[in-house]
C-alpha cells in the first residue's frame, strides 16, 4: 500500500531534497509541499495525505501549532516532526499536539522510509538522537502536581501571585506555597531560573 506525503517547511533545499530522496519510491506518492500554515491548511481543505512531514519552525504559526490544528481538523492523517532541533522541548510538545512522530532533517532516506511506515501502522516514530534526548531529561523532571503546573503556567506570562490568586481563585498564601514548591522543586534560585529551566524542561 502507498503512503501519500506532504511536506511542510519554508526552506525550498530541504522540500527539494526530501522530494529527491522519496518521489522515486515505488511505496510514496509524493503529494507537493507548502511553505507556511495558510497553505498547509488550504491544500488539506482539497485532499489529505496519509503522513505530513512538518518542519517546528515555520513563518507566522509555528509547526508546533499547525500540528495540533491539522490533527484536530483532520485526525486521520499523521503528522511526522521535521527538525534540526534535538531538543528536548521541542520533541515533547510536538508529540503533545498529536504528532506521530519526530525526525531529524539529516535523516536518511531509508530513516524516513521507516518513520513513514512507523507512522502509518499506527506507532510512534523517534530516531535514535530523539529517543536519546528524550531519555536523557525525562529523569529529571520532578513530579509536579496539576495546580503547580497551572501556577507555573502563569508565572511563565508574568502574573504576579495577586493576579496569579485571583485567576485560580485560591488565596495569595496558596499561591505563595505553590510558588516555593516550584522553587525547590526544579532547584530554582529565582523566578527567571525556574521559567528557563521550565522551558527546557517542556513543561510550558
Amino acid at each position: 500500500m502507498k503512503a501519500s506525503v506532504f511536506i511542510v517547511d519554508d526552506h525550498y533545499m530541504v522540500i527539494e531534497g526530501i522530494r529527491s530522496l522519496l518521489q522515486n519510491e515505488k511505496g510514496i506518492d509524493w503529494m507537493g509541499h507548502a511553505t507556511n500554515a495558510a497553505s498547509c491548511m488550504a491544500f488539506l481543505r482539497q485532499q489529505q495525505p496519509d503522513v505530513i512531514l512538518m518542519d517546528i519552525n515555520l513563518p507566522g504559526k509555528s509547526g508546533i501549532d499547525l500540528c495540533k490544528e491539522v490533527i484536530a481538523t483532520y485526525p486521520s492523517v499523521f503528522v511526522l516532526g521535521l527538525s534540526t532541533f534535538n531538543q528536548q522541548a521541542y520533541i515533547r510538545n510536538m508529540l503533545d499536539n498529536g504528532a506521530s512522530g519526530y525526525v531529524l532533517k539529516n535523516a536518511t532516506k531509508e530513516e524516513l522510509l521507516e518513520a513513514i511506515a512507523v507512522v502509518m501502522s499506527g506507532k510512534t516514530y523517534l530516531s535514535d538522537e530523539v529517543s536519546t534526548s528524550l531519555s536523557d531529561t525525562m529523569g529529571k523532571i520532578p513530579p509536579i502536581t496539576r495546580r503547580e503546573k497551572e501556577v507555573l503556567l502563569l508565572i511563565t506570562e508574568g502574573l504576579t501571585n495577586i493576579e496569579i490568586a485571583e485567576k485560580l481563585f485560591v488565596s495569595v498564601p496558596t499561591v505563595n506555597t505553590h510558588r516555593k514548591s516550584l522553587l525547590e522543586k526544579l532547584e530554582s534560585k529565582n523566578t527567571a531560573i525556574l521559567i528557563g529551566k521550565a522551558i527546557k524542561l517542556g513543561l510550558v
